[in-house]
């Protein structure tokens, strides 16, 4: 079975259930998801389509179709590890970053630790520049952004008046049966671990379904330039048990409020969210992590 077929089935296995998906349904974020090239995820994408389980919007956006088909054939779901060397990559120099120290890392290194080609580190190493976790200084390497309690904290000031405001402007979509019907999608999509059997399963589509129906380019904008590197850090944050378990309680508080159209109480509980949800980033011992 090909690379771009384990996708399809696996990306299929999650449609045909209802279940969100394991990766936001972008190029992006099927590639960074799954490790590997934009051709496999393109090969995959057409499959689905054929499938109808989903489809291309005239301005070129994928979209889940919400068809829940037979099953015809039997999904192979697993994806082999190797083929996923950006979320190690990734987890290294997210640890590196909360040393909060300026620290270099080496495409040589990184690519003999790994196992990759220097050329297959560079393409991750410029990804994740794109996304603001590093810096690429002119004969001297790749710089890791050293972490800030102060600028976490100056985000956060920020985005909550940006998603407060997006809350506001999207009031009248979030009172359609459409919006209440994803709402409750996605609180479903966040689970405890007693709903999980000992697991634990974070959605942050939340933030972004505000930002969807508020529709302004300007908050999109906000976040698009300044959210990816924090975004990494909030995921990796979110490996943290006790803290994964209380963002899903507070997800649900904000959409059983939202659900019920009480504004002011969805907007309080928005606003705790964003300054509480992050008690590792504030509390960690952080260790020291070398490339060599």
């Amino acid at each position: 079975m090909t690379l771009a077929s384990q996708i399809q089935n696996d990306l299929g296995f999650h449609l045909e259930r209802g279940r969100s998906l394991p990766a936001p349904l972008t190029m992006d974020g099927l590639s960074g998801h799954y490790g590997v090239s934009y051709t496999p995820i393109r090969k995959a994408i057409s499959g689905l389509v054929e499938e109808g389980l989903i489809v291309k919007k005239s301005n070129g956006r994928l979209e889940a179709t919400g068809l829940q088909t037979k099953i015809k054939k039997k999904r192979t779901v697993s994806i082999p590890k190797k083929e996923d060397p950006i979320r190690s990559i990734t987890q290294e120099l997210v640890h590196l970053s909360l040393t909060g120290e300026n620290t270099f890392v080496r495409e040589e290194s990184t690519a003999k630790k790994h196992k990759l080609s220097r050329a297959a580190v560079r393409q991750i190493y410029y990804r994740l520049s794109g996304e603001g976790l590093l810096k690429h200084i002119p004969r001297r390497g790749w710089q890791v952004k050293p972490f800030r309690q102060e600028d976490l904290q100056a985000f956060i000031e920020i985005r909550e008046v940006m998603e407060l405001k997006a809350l506001d402007l999207g009031k009248a979509k979030l009172s359609t049966a459409e919006a209440k019907k994803e709402l409750v999608r996605i609180r479903k999509s966040n689970q405890s671990p007693i709903e999980q059997g000992g697991a634990v399963s974070i959605d942050n589509s939340l933030h972004q379904y505000l930002l969807k129906l508020a529709n302004n380019p300007y908050l999109n904008d906000f976040f698009d330039r300044h959210g990816k590197y924090y975004s990494i850090l909030f995921e990796w944050e979110g490996e943290d048990r006790k803290a994964a378990t209380e963002a899903v309680a507070q997800h649900h508080g904000i959409i059983d409020a939202l659900l019920d159209e009480n504004w002011p109480l969805a907007k309080k509980r928005l606003s705790y969210h964003l300054y509480e949800n992050h008690p590792v980033l504030s509390n960690l011992k952080y260790s020291k992590y070398t490339n060599s």
